[in-house]
């Protein structure tokens, strides 16, 4: 697991370097923690390392700050978990154009930063379950984080991810393999909570834009399951 601290403060960032190698010498885990002293010479050496999967960030920094250093980060890496630390409030609103996991404020508290990387390592590894589907005699590999939503026509699915993929299955074979960010909406159509962005009494509004239906009496089921499994 590689973690990255962006902090202009020295003394901030051997705390908080401190705290995550305790934290991951606890959990067992195998790590390389990485110091960077502001948000430009992250971005610089990220430009040829973009392996990382956990960044904690400073959010007043220099001439760059935190949050737009991770706005950066987000256009080509949907993945890693931000977590900011901050003396201030006043950025909380911000955090969400990133998907930020949490905010921490300073001063950072060993078991509250043992709480979040423990969040942000379970993230990771939902992150990496997959649907195997075969294609054409070949083997294709769809991330379940990439998958909006599935529906049917006929007798056959379609994945829509980051490309389209249409086979002849049933919706219901689907519905078992993938897990709780997945919900069903009638007979025709699964859902990815993750990409939600509203919900109307008649149509789904998603995350890129796509607007899809929803059946009669599909509503109130939809919000619950937002509410409880987001």
């Amino acid at each position: 697991m590689r973690i990255a601290i962006c902090d202009d403060d020295s003394v901030d960032t051997q705390f908080v370097h401190d705290i995550v190698e305790n934290w991951a010498n606890d959990r067992k885990l195998n790590t390389e923690i990485k110091i960077f002293s502001s948000a430009e010479s992250f971005l610089f050496h990220y430009a040829d390392h973009k392996e990382y999967d956990i960044l904690l960030l400073d959010v007043e920094m220099g001439k760059m700050d935190g949050v737009t250093m991770a706005k950066q980060v987000r256009k080509d890496n949907a993945t890693v978990q931000i977590v900011f630390i901050t003396g201030y409030f006043d950025y909380i609103a911000e955090g969400y154009e990133v998907e930020a996991l949490h905010y921490l404020m300073k001063p950072v508290k060993k078991e509250k930063l043992f709480e979040v990387l423990d969040r942000a390592a379970e993230k990771l590894l939902q992150n990496e379950k997959a649907l195997n589907l075969e294609m054409s005699g070949e083997m294709e590999r769809i991330l379940f984080y990439e998958i909006r939503y599935l529906d049917v026509d006929r007798n056959y699915v379609t994945i829509h991810a980051k490309e389209n993929y249409t086979t002849k299955r049933s919706l219901g074979e689907f519905e078992k393999e993938l897990d709780e960010r997945f919900h069903r909406v009638g007979r025709s159509l699964i859902l990815n909570l993750k990409m939600i962005r509203r919900v109307t009494k008649s149509e789904v509004y998603l995350s890129d834009g796509t607007v899809l239906p929803l059946p009669r009496g599909a509503y109130e089921p939809l919000n619950r399951a937002i509410i409880e499994k987001t």
